[in-house]
């Protein structure tokens, strides 16, 4: 009972990336295959967006399945699959971007805007708290404003 309901669980749980290859894509070699779906679980299916190239139906993704195998077969290593792919499709195609000053810019932009907005606010309640209050006359300055007032000249 335990077999049976471990080995649905395993079908159900692999279903999806079953009905998405086609026998002629994969390898014949088995280790080169799981070598294949390594590379393109760290790819994006540019369709669905959330699900990687073996786990998508979408024939974009059945295309990039088909240029990793490619570029297996001509002796690409991981990494320099993965690089092809993103240089070709943009980095939106790795379902983990790489860490670049554009994303620390992107992360980091509410950040510094709030950064800048706080210290805005700040910078205006400085100003205000010390924008000068009433100034008084001087004992001169008032002595001149009686005599205008009495209609004299200076």
């Amino acid at each position: 009972m335990i077999r049976l309901a471990l080995a649905l669980a395993v079908t159900l749980m692999t279903a999806p990336a079953l009905h998405a290859l086609d026998a002629v894509e994969m390898f014949d070699d088995p280790v080169e295959e799981a070598r294949a779906r390594e590379i393109g679980r760290a790819l994006r299916c540019l369709v669905c967006q959330n699900e990687s190239i073996f786990d998508s139906n979408a024939g974009l993704a059945r295309d990039l399945r088909v240029l990793v195998r490619d570029r297996m077969s001509a002796g690409d290593s991981d990494d320099e699959v993965i690089a092809y792919v993103a240089e070709r499709y943009g980095d939106y195609v790795l379902l983990k971007p790489r860490v670049t000053t554009q994303t620390y810019l992107l992360w980091g932009a509410p950040a510094i805007f709030l950064g800048l907005g706080g210290l805005s606010v700040l910078a205006y309640h400085r100003r205000r708290r010390q924008a000068p209050g009433e100034v008084g006359l001087s004992d001169e300055d008032r002595a001149k404003a009686q005599r205008l007032l009495q209609g004299e000249k200076s």
